[in-house]
């Protein structure tokens, strides 16, 4: 039997008003529906953990690492924010995991790297997991500060241009920018991804 749980009949997969309801509960300080997510997301902790090239005593303390950080992760989540929780939890349990690594290791390992296995960087911007992230970020985004986003960062479109294109000046485009990568970081709250537990 496998470790993540996935052989397990006894797991379970969450319908969306389901686990709409178990976010409700758990807000409410239902330790049962808190349970429930915390099981219910336990699979993506060792998917993470698998990424990381570590030895087999390491991983075992890497999954714990990656269990503390979905269960803080749970207890921190705001549904109320617009953003799916696995999209949440993914950073905030891969950041502990490298900071883990780094305490134990003085180093964070590399993903693994084999020459049939292509690992894809996840600010690479045709990752899917940039792409979710990112796009519900710009949904919580002005519109204005939205179309800049969309042109500069998925589009690739230069500053200069995009500003000459909507007639606008290029000081504004970058100060918009500005304002919404800002917005994006602490939306997604990806400096608190990184925090030593």
């Amino acid at each position: 039997m496998r470790d993540d749980g996935q052989d397990d009949p006894k797991r379970e997969f969450l319908s969306m008003e389901e686990e709409v309801r178990l976010w409700g509960r758990c807000r409410e300080g239902d330790d049962e529906a808190r349970e429930r997510l915390i099981l219910a997301y336990r699979p993506l902790v060792f998917w993470i953990a698998r990424k990381f090239r570590v030895t087999p005593q390491r991983y075992q303390d890497l999954v714990q690492e990656g269990m503390l950080a979905l269960i803080k992760a749970v207890d921190r989540f705001e549904p109320s924010r617009n953003i799916r929780f696995v999209t949440y939890g993914f950073y905030r349990i891969k950041g502990q995991m490298a900071n883990f690594l780094q305490r134990v290791e003085s180093r964070a390992p590399c993903p693994i790297d084999d020459s049939e296995v292509l690992i894809p960087d996840p600010f690479d911007v045709d990752s899917l997991d940039w792409k979710i992230c990112l796009d519900d970020g710009i949904q919580a985004l002005s519109a204005r500060e939205g179309e800049v986003v969309r042109a500069l960062v998925l589009e690739g479109c230069k500053a200069r241009d995009y500003a000459e294109r909507i007639g606008m000046d290029v000081s504004n485009v970058y100060r918009i920018q500005r304002q919404a990568m800002a917005k994006l970081k602490a939306w997604l709250e990806l400096e608190d991804a990184t925090d030593r537990p």
